[in-house]
């Protein structure tokens, strides 16, 4: 059973930093892209930024360009995004997202992972 969990939500104020984790655990042979997604109440998920297998190809929403960077360590199988200068319109739960390359029944497979998500609330 493979799973995503994240990490690191909190409650901070304006210009602000958080740095939130998502590890991911179970029968895994490779981890490709992995990504961040967002929901505010009331609005739809959106993407804030993906990195590729390799760390090579890293993509970032116009919104947090600049401000968030995302990184991975491949032997910890954890992908981490670090937000800096948070504003309040940066609340929301956060997600983590990943394409995971696993063992089971004899065979490899491959399936998207969704996290239980994380608060991150901007706030004074």
């Amino acid at each position: 059973q493979v799973q995503l969990v994240e990490s690191g939500g909190d409650l901070v104020q304006p210009g602000g930093s958080l740095r939130l984790s998502c590890a991911a655990s179970g029968s895994i042979f490779s981890i490709k892209d992995m990504g961040w997604y967002r929901q505010a109440p009331g609005k739809q998920r959106e993407l804030v930024t993906t990195i590729s297998g390799s760390g090579g190809h890293i993509n970032y929403s116009n919104s947090v360009k600049g401000r968030f960077t995302v990184s991975r360590d491949n032997a910890k199988n954890t992908v981490y995004l670090q937000m800096n200068s948070l504003k309040p319109e940066d609340t929301a739960v956060y997600y983590c997202n990943a394409d995971i390359v696993y063992y089971s029944g004899g065979s490899y497979k491959s399936s998207n992972y969704w996290g239980q998500g994380t608060q991150v609330t901007v706030s004074s």
